[in-house]
C-alpha cells in the first residue's frame, strides 16, 4: 500500500517514515508531496490544528486517489497566550532559524518559571473511500534562553522537555520519538493506517 504524507517538509517525511516503520508498517510505501510535483501548496485556511490537518489529508487523498496522512503541528507558549500556535511554521516568514530568533526575542523578559510551552500534533488519516480518523499528541516543556543542539527541526533547539535538562535537538531520534507530540499522535493513529 502507498501512503502519501501531505507535506513537503523533508524533516517531517523522515520522521513519519521512521515512526510508521517502528510501529509495524513495513509493507507501506510512504511518500511525501515531493513525489507529486504537480500538487502545489495547500492553503491552511482552518482555524484549528484539527481543521488544517483534515483539510490537507482530504485534499491530498482527493488529488492522488491514495490514502493520505497529514498533520498540523505547532508550539504553544503560555506566556504568549498560546502563540505562535497555528502559525508556528510561518511565525517569522523566514524559516526555522528566524522563527527561533523571533520566539527568543518575544520571551527575552520572561522568567524561567513562565517559559512553559507545549508542542501539539494533530494527525489526520483519510482514505479515498471516505474513511477519516484524527489523533492528537502533546509534548510539554519549556523554552530555553538560547538555541542548543543540531538534531530535529523547527523549534527543537529551543524546547526543553519536562523532566529533561537538554533540548529536543539534543535527543536521539529514538529518544525524541518516544516522548514527542508527533510520536504520541502517530502511535495513536498507526493502527488505523496499518489496519
Amino acid at each position: 500500500m502507498k501512503l502519501v504524507l501531505a507535506t513537503k517538509n523533508s524533516g517531517k517525511v523522515v520522521e513519519f517514515r521512521r515512526l510508521l516503520e517502528e510501529l509495524g508498517a513495513t509493507n507501506l510505501e510512504v511518500v511525501g508531496l515531493d513525489a507529486f510535483p504537480e500538487i502545489g501548496d495547500i492553503e491552511e485556511t482552518g482555524t484549528t490544528f484539527e481543521e488544517n490537518s483534515l483539510l490537507k489529508a482530504r485534499t491530498i487523498s482527493n488529488l492522488t486517489g491514495l490514502p493520505a496522512l497529514a498533520d498540523d503541528s505547532g508550539i504553544c507558549v503560555d506566556a504568549l497566550g498560546g502563540a505562535p500556535g497555528l502559525y508556528s511554521a510561518r511565525y517569522s516568514g523566514q524559516g526555522d532559524a528566524a522563527n527561533n530568533a523571533k520566539l527568543l526575542h518575544a520571551l527575552k523578559d520572561v522568567s524561567d518559571a513562565d517559559r512553559t510551552a507545549y508542542f501539539i500534533c494533530v494527525a489526520a488519516f483519510v482514505r479515498p473511500d471516505g474513511f477519516e480518523h484524527i489523533e492528537e499528541g502533546r509534548f510539554h516543556g519549556k523554552i530555553a534562553h538560547q538555541v542548543v543542539g543540531s538534531g530535529g527541526f523547527g523549534y527543537d533547539p529551543l524546547f526543553v522537555p519536562d523532566g529533561l535538562n537538554c533540548t529536543s535537538a539534543e535527543l536521539s531520534a529514538a529518544e525524541k520519538d518516544a516522548i514527542s507530540h508527533r510520536g504520541k499522535a502517530m502511535r495513536a493513529i498507526a493502527p488505523y493506517i496499518i489496519g
